[in-house]
């Protein structure tokens, strides 16, 4: 059996990161509008009533079985549980940009915790 050739990384520059890094922004501050009352919920209730500055929302350890759903799940079932019940309106597709949006904003403002898939 022949080896397989290493995998090359792909070369970016510093332009490429500064790039990313604020089209990586205009995401995170989309979901900070939503979270923040975006959403257009049937009640007038928003994320940030609940979860000021995404406080309480623990991206870092999912998946994780989750009571409220009664299953393992990931962060983007939680989110549309809570836009479902307590906010009171449709949930978002899982490929829908505000999905996006909200679990780039919640897990930027949880950056610097550390991984803990399945703790609770």
């Amino acid at each position: 059996m022949l080896a397989q050739p290493a995998a090359q990384a792909d070369e970016f520059t510093e332009e490429d990161l500064k790039s990313w890094e604020e089209q990586f922004m205009t995401v995170v501050d989309r979901g900070s509008k939503l979270f923040h009352g975006g959403l257009e919920s049937r009640n007038t209730v928003s994320c940030d009533q609940c979860h000021p500055n995404a406080t309480n929302t623990h991206p870092e350890t999912y998946p994780k079985f989750q009571q409220q759903l009664g299953k393992v799940a990931v962060l983007s079932e939680m989110i549309n549980w809570c836009i479902e019940n307590p906010l009171e309106t449709e949930p978002l597709a899982l490929d829908d940009p505000r999905m996006t949006a909200l679990q780039a904003y919640i897990t930027w403002e949880r950056r610097g915790v550390k991984l803990a898939p399945g703790k609770h």
